[in-house]
C-alpha cells in the first residue's frame, strides 16, 4: 500500500514539474508576426505622412513590406538575450534588394536608421552583422569592417558572413539569430555565417526594415533566454 503510494505521488510530482516546464517555456517564446495582423508592431518610416499600412501589409498570412520609403517596424516590446526565427524570402517575380533584421534597438532614429545592430538581409549579403549609431563590434582584426563618415550613417563597423548560404531570389530562407550577453550570432538556413562580440548589453526592440525591394516575412517568433 505504501509503495503504491510512493509511486502515485511520484507520478503526480513528475506530472507537476512539466506543467511549471511547459509553462515557464510558454513565458518564454514570442509570437512577433502572428500571421494575422501587425499588433504588438509601431512603425517608423523618414516620411511621416506615410501610414504604416501602406508600406506593411498581411496576406495569407504572409507580411509583405513594399520597401520604400525608408524606414522600420517596430516592436513595443524590448528584448535583450534571445534567440529569434526569421523567415523571409523576396517577393517571386520581383528585384530583390536591401532589408535588414535591426536588434537591440536604442534611441530615437536619425533618418532611417536607429542605434542598434543588425543582422542584414540585403541579397547576397545575408549573415552580415552591422552596428550603427554608437554601438560597437569586436572580433578577429581581418574581419572587422569600418565605415568611416558615410554620408548617411556616419561611422559604423561590422563583420562579413564567412559564407553565402541564402537560396536563389523567391525561395523561402531561415534566419535563427542568437544574442546572448555581448555575443552575436547568426545562422542562415541551418549554417552558422557569423559571429561578432563586445556587442552593447541592453535591451531593446526588433525591428523589421523597409530599404528597397519588397521582401516577405511569414515567421518571426523569439525565444526569451535565460542569463
Amino acid at each position: 500500500m505504501l509503495r503504491c503510494v510512493r509511486t502515485e505521488f511520484l507520478a503526480i510530482l513528475l506530472t507537476s514539474l512539466g506543467a511549471l516546464a511547459s509553462a515557464a517555456d510558454c513565458c518564454n517564446d514570442v509570437l512577433l508576426f502572428n500571421g494575422k495582423s501587425l499588433d504588438g508592431w509601431a512603425c517608423h518610416l523618414v516620411d511621416p505622412s506615410v501610414k504604416m499600412a501602406d508600406v506593411w501589409r498581411v496576406e495569407d498570412g504572409v507580411l509583405i513590406c513594399k520597401g520604400e520609403p525608408l524606414g522600420y517596424l517596430v516592436t513595443k516590446d524590448s528584448f535583450e538575450d534571445f534567440e529569434l526565427i526569421v523567415e523571409w524570402r523576396w517577393t517571386p517575380g520581383k528585384q530583390p534588394g536591401n532589408n535588414g533584421v535591426l536588434l537591440r534597438i536604442c534611441g530615437e532614429p536619425i533618418g532611417f536608421m536607429p542605434k542598434c545592430f543588425e543582422a542584414q538581409l540585403k541579397h547576397g549579403s545575408a549573415g552580415d552583422i552591422w552596428a550603427f549609431r554608437g554601438t560597437r563590434i569586436t572580433g578577429p582584426a581581418e574581419r572587422v569592417r569600418t565605415v568611416e563618415n558615410h554620408k548617411v550613417l556616419g561611422t559604423f563597423f561590422g563583420t562579413p558572413a564567412l559564407k553565402n548560404a541564402e537560396k536563389e531570389a523567391g525561395q523561402w530562407n531561415e534566419y535563427r539569430i542568437t544574442f546572448r550577453g555581448d555575443r552575436l550570432t547568426v545562422a542562415v538556413n541551418g549554417e552558422q555565417v557569423n559571429e561578432a562580440t563586445g556587442c552593447d548589453q541592453v535591451a531593446g526592440p526588433i525591428g523589421l526594415q523597409s530599404e528597397g525591394g519588397e521582401i516577405q516575412f511569414r515567421t518571426v517568433r523569439l525565444t526569451r533566454l535565460a542569463k
